[in-house]
């Protein structure tokens, strides 16, 4: 057998064998396995820039790192030392992002009745 197909034979089975064993070993949807996690690091939720997260969104909305879309939301997160997320502002587990408010409408002017 060709080494080079022998080679990209080895490589495929690796990334798909780590694909399941690390869907496998999935927590929450957006979460990583501690195992998977840096030491001394914690999953920060709502403290992420757009296109700063570090891993899927935990509502599911996309699968990726770096591919949230606004600042601060709340299905986003990001490694951070551990002990500083809350005082950071961010909290360890997602949570439901405010819903936008249109800006308030400006009263029409009245006329004086005098």
């Amino acid at each position: 057998m060709d080494k080079k197909i022998l080679a990209a034979a080895v490589v495929g089975a690796a990334a798909i064998a780590g694909a399941v064993a690390l869907d496998a070993g999935k927590g929450p949807a957006g979460t990583m396995p501690e195992a998977q996690q840096a030491k001394g690091k914690e999953q920060c939720y709502g403290v992420a820039k757009a296109g700063e997260n570090g891993c899927a969104a935990a509502n599911g909305s996309h699968t990726c790192g770096g591919l949230s879309t606004i600042d601060n939301s709340g299905q986003e997160w990001m490694l951070v030392d551990a002990g500083s997320c809350v005082k950071m502002g961010g909290k360890l587990a997602a949570f439901d992002d405010p819903p936008a408010t249109a800006p308030a409408a400006t009263p029409a002017p009245t006329k004086d009745a005098t």
